[in-house]
């Protein structure tokens, strides 16, 4: 059920923040693949793809999964039944971009924030029932919904919890989204509607990530003061620029609180690209994005999803895979660390942290 009537106020205004995502889950939101001009072969190895995710997930905290009324008994024959099926509308499956920022309050209330959505600056043509899915999700919760008027996603963010927030002047300065609004005006909607006291500006993110820049497939907070980067030793790559200038501008900064970041280096997988045989599964339609062959794709092992006792990692069969592993369970000692290979989920354009949106914890409903 759609909710009709946001809240008046901000969370800032109402003593609500976005917590980081290694705190606490009640559970994970995700939604079923089918459309033929993202997924290759009608979706079906990207929903092997989400099925593991969801599955792995699955043993460290609950996962809903939204799908259509059409797919709904597909859904429900492959996923474990571990896995709670919810009927959905939508057009794509990147929950994190298209569904509610979720916040709460020191008194364990749990609110929304249901941000204007453009399908990355019109990058298919029709996005009406992903912009409405946030109140959706929200309104079958019964959580209170803030509406925010700035054309974002839910990857574009990373916060730390306890003030500090991180952005990237690529994606929300992007003109296709937010025309004419100047950095000062956009951080002003930032700062109220998740409650924080510091953003930090970086220019770029992964390249040729086609959300043009969602910081979370650059790097991320592993908790309060440690934020993983993705790197590469190649000094001819075109993101070595940009991570160096990221490692450089994060390594001098302090957080909300006067922290000084301290920054991890995860080496990125070896570029790869779309090949002509996945490139020909891919229907296209009018108003879709194109995916060439030979097409790169902005692989990243950043793009992890945090639960509650695990953490999963995008691989994808690369000599960097183990490397990234390793280094991402020393950054999380008490987590379970589980590669999923999701080389079908990046040929969509994203990856494990995109597919996901995290619940936080919370007992109350206001």
């Amino acid at each position: 059920m759609t909710q009709k009537n946001p809240l008046p106020t901000t969370p800032i205004d109402d003593g609500f923040r976005m917590p980081g995502e290694f705190e606490p889950h009640a559970g994970c939101w995700m939604l079923w693949p089918e459309r033929p001009d993202v997924w290759r072969q009608n979706g079906r190895p990207a929903q092997a793809a989400f099925i593991e995710v969801a599955g792995t997930i699955a043993q460290f905290e609950p996962v809903w999964m939204g799908v259509s009324a059409a797919s709904y008994a597909t859904a429900r024959a492959q996923l474990p039944a571990s896995v709670e099926l919810i009927e959905l509308d939508y057009n794509d499956a990147w929950m994190r971009d298209n569904g509610p920022t979720f916040v709460v309050n020191d008194a364990g209330e749990v609110r929304g924030i249901d941000w204007d959505f453009n399908a990355w600056g019109g990058l298919y043509h029709d996005w009406k029932a992903d912009d409405r899915l946030a109140s959706q999700v929200l309104g079958l919760r019964g959580y209170g919904r803030y509406k925010a008027h700035l054309v974002m996603e839910g990857g574009a963010i990373d916060v730390d919890g306890q003030g500090t927030l991180i952005v990237t002047e690529q994606s929300l300065l992007d003109p296709l989204r937010n025309p004419g609004r100047r950095r000062d005006e956009v951080e002003a909607v930032l700062r109220a509607a998740l409650n924080v006291q510091k953003v930090i500006w970086i220019a770029e993110g992964v390249h040729e990530d086609e959300t043009n820049g969602h910081v979370d497939n650059l790097c991320c907070f592993v908790r309060p003061g440690v934020v993983a980067l993705t790197w590469t030793d190649d000094a001819d790559d075109p993101q070595y620029p940009i991570s160096l200038a990221a490692f450089e501008q994060l390594s001098q900064e302090t957080d909300a609180r006067g922290r000084p970041l301290h920054v991890v280096k995860i080496h990125q997988p070896t570029p790869m690209t779309i090949s002509a045989e996945e490139a020909a599964g891919i229907v296209s339609m009018p108003g879709s994005h194109p995916r060439p062959p030979a097409q790169r794709l902005a692989g990243s092992y950043i793009n992890y999803y945090v639960a509650n006792g695990g953490v999963i990692v995008p691989q994808f069969n690369d000599r960097f895979d183990t490397a990234a592993l390793e280094t991402i369970q020393t950054l999380f000692p008490d987590r379970t660390v589980i590669g999923v290979y999701a080389r079908e989920i990046l040929l969509g354009g994203g990856n494990i942290h995109c597919i996901t949106q995290q619940q936080p914890m919370g007992g109350s409903k206001k």
